[in-house]
């Protein structure tokens, strides 16, 4: 009973990983004045008021109803980002993490920035880090539109007025995709779609917050997928990739992980259920901010293929 009586007091979307820091020291302040003020009455009625108000903010993220929302639309943002908390989304799109990135190499913290907020990232590829983490040397893509272009993987749509697969490369994602025994994909796969040295057991695929999927080296954060669909798309898009581009192997991590964030606005057909992909704006829900997104979304099964910041598209 007791056991189900604190599962059901329980709320993920505000604890752990989750919960906001600003609300928790929030109401961990007001859980102090409320205590303190009954225990001018009674010290036993204050401690056992404090103790309630810690478990509950402990299992459920805060104690005053609507904390959550009230700082998202009433908290400056000054005050989130001296508790850490980025004013942009989560946007879970496979780029190598500055954390990770130093952990694979061995060196001092290298900036990503652009890759993600917590290690948030892809990976996909061949061929491993350098040792010191100094990518001068290895040849660069361009800019993702470019890249496709100028490989024969994308060209202009015959109907409408955008750019649409090649024939060819569509056909050779499609076989990589249908020969994918997706119910064994492991680490290992992830880790080579980036080009990490996959060394075998070292790599792990986990769940994250519903659909996610992160990828992590002896529990350090590498990548981070919005859904099993996005991940599947990314490593057989990286097989198609190694032999289709000579200098695939040679691309760094981010760079691969870049081109393969990008290549999932052109799929068509969900790579793990099928069916249509279509294109929306929702929103990307945090503990302290929300922010509308364009996502790419598997229509039968809702797995988000990809995901960029609203706001961005307006800078632009």
């Amino acid at each position: 009973m007791r056991e189900t009586i604190v599962d059901r007091l329980r709320q993920p979307e505000y604890t752990g990983e989750n919960r906001c820091t600003p609300c928790t020291v929030l109401n961990l302040a007001i859980t102090g004045a409320i205590g303190a003020a009954v225990a001018r009455r009674s010290r036993i009625a204050g401690a056992a008021v404090v103790g309630a108000s810690a478990a509950a903010i402990y299992l459920r993220g805060y104690l005053v109803p609507g904390t959550p929302e009230l700082t998202k639309r009433y908290l400056p943002e000054r005050v989130l980002r001296l508790f850490g908390k980025a004013s942009e989304p989560e946007i879970r799109g496979g780029l190598v993490a500055r954390e990770s990135r130093a952990d694979e190499v061995g060196a001092e913290e290298i900036d990503l920035e652009g890759d993600a907020d917590e290690p948030d990232a892809d990976s996909g590829g061949g061929s491993s880090v350098d040792e010191t983490g100094d990518t001068a040397d290895r040849p660069q893509p361009p800019e993702p539109e470019t890249y496709f272009l100028e490989e024969g993987i994308v060209e202009p749509c015959e109907e409408i007025d955008d750019l649409c697969l090649t024939e060819s490369f569509e056909s050779a994602w499609s076989d990589e995709i249908d020969h994918l025994d997706t119910d064994a994909l492991e680490g290992t796969d992830a880790a080579r779609a980036l080009g990490f040295d996959a060394e075998e057991g070292a790599f792990e695929i986990t769940g994250h917050g519903g659909d996610a999927r992160t990828l992590r080296r002896d529990g350090r954060l590498l990548g981070k997928w919005p859904s099993r669909a996005a991940l599947v798309a990314d490593v057989t898009a990286a097989r198609v990739l190694e032999s289709w581009d000579d200098d695939w192997t040679a691309y760094d991590p981010r760079a691969r992980g870049e081109l393969l964030n990008s290549l999932r606005l052109f799929l068509e057909t969900c790579p793990t259920a099928g069916g249509e992909v279509v294109m929306g704006e929702e929103t990307v829900e945090s503990c302290c901010r929300s922010h509308d997104v364009i996502a790419i979304t598997c229509a039968e099964t809702d797995e988000r293929l990809f995901e960029y910041p609203v706001s961005e598209l307006e800078l632009e």
